[in-house]
């Protein structure tokens, strides 16, 4: 399991911006059809919402990987 760490600026992130930004997908094309397909788990339950606000401890699951958020370092 990877784990993504938030700007200290920030308190979340969406869905779809944290797909793209831990490298699961390549783009933002990528990240909207893999959410929209209900191919990406949040806390072990499918989510179609790309603006889902992600924050600490939320586990993100797609293609076989899971990545933690977790405040910044």
């Amino acid at each position: 399991m990877e784990t993504f760490y938030l700007k200290d600026s920030e308190d979340h992130i969406k869905l779809g911006q944290a797909l793209k930004a831990a490298g699961l997908v390549e783009s933002g094309a990528d990240a909207k059809q893999a959410v929209q397909d209900g191919s990406v788990k949040v806390n072990g339950e499918i989510d179609t919402r790309r603006g889902r606000k992600l924050r600490d401890g939320d586990l993100v699951e797609y293609g076989g990987e899971t990545v933690r958020i977790a405040v910044g370092k």
